[in-house]
């Protein structure tokens, strides 16, 4: 059974920094593209961050580009998002997901962690 475990989410002050991370079992986690995505009350799930299964690319929404860092360690089966220089506006339910046809088409998804950045 598929399970994606969300963890390291909290509150953060404008400019400051807080690293996610994301344990996977049940699955053949080198395998498969991962991706973050936050769900934004009103404004549905956006897609943050993706990676190859490789860890070889990274792709970022243009809202988090240049801030933030996604990564992954295939033999701990963990993902993980490094977020620098933090905004009111990356307030939200951060979850981690595997792709399935692109990387904003998940297939499962955690329950996600909360990160309020609010000074």
């Amino acid at each position: 059974q598929v399970q994606l475990v969300e963890s390291g989410g909290g509150l953060a002050q404008p400019g400051g920094s807080l690293n996610l991370s994301c344990a996977a079992s049940g699955f053949n986690f080198p395998s498969f593209a991962m991706s973050w995505a936050r769900q934004v009350p009103g404004k549905g799930l956006e897609w943050v961050a993706g990676i190859y299964t490789d860890g070889s690319e990274q792709f970022y929404s243009p809202s988090v580009k240049g801030r933030f860092t996604i990564s992954r360690d295939n033999a701990k089966k963990m993902l993980y998002l490094q977020m620098n220089d933090l905004k009111p506006e990356d307030t939200g339910l951060y979850s981690c997901a595997t792709v399935q046809s692109a990387f904003n088409d998940y297939g499962s998804r955690g329950p996600g962690t909360q990160v309020t950045v609010s000074a």
